[in-house]
């Protein structure tokens, strides 16, 4: 299983927001230069993740994305589900709904467990990993060394 552009995108995209989360809103042309990303392409990823209620955004000439959630609670489990919807590393497990079968073998399919278990590992292992992690520790963050307020952006 192969992790799509939209979630590498996606995930360095959020990371952005997340170390700019007590500055204010970030533009897409912002993130779409910093992280070398289209910004096209950028556009069609925050569609998803607006929707998904991972992110805001604010309009105007100093408009833009921001979290709507604190980077302590997106995983990156999260932002996955969010852009390519359930995990599921073969095509019988990935039913409309978490663990719905698609697969009418499901019931007597002597593999099923085995990759069962793999997309169990893999989203234990994408949710055990945070926003806040990945941006590293609050000293390195551009809002914490100029001493911004306490607490998240909020329009």
């Amino acid at each position: 299983m192969k992790l799509t552009a939209r979630v590498e995108y996606g995930v360095r995209a959020l990371c952005a927001l997340a170390l700019h989360s007590r500055s204010g809103p970030l533009s897409l042309r912002e993130i779409s230069r910093s992280e070398q990303i289209s910004f096209q392409f950028l556009e069609q990823i925050f569609l998803d993740l607006r929707r998904r209620g991972l992110v805001g955004s604010v309009r105007g000439p100093r408009g833009g994305y921001y979290l709507l959630l604190q980077p302590e609670e997106v995983s990156v489990g999260d932002i996955v589900r969010a852009l390519e919807g359930p995990i599921a590393p073969v095509d019988c497990l990935a039913g409309g709904r978490e663990g719905e079968a698609r697969c009418h073998r499901s019931e007597a399919c002597r593999t099923r467990h085995v990759w069962e278990k793999l997309r169990d590992r893999i989203n234990e292992v994408l949710d055990s990993v945070f926003l806040d992690e990945l941006i590293g520790p609050k000293s390195d963050r551009p809002a914490e060394k100029a001493g911004s307020q306490q607490g998240g952006y909020s329009p």
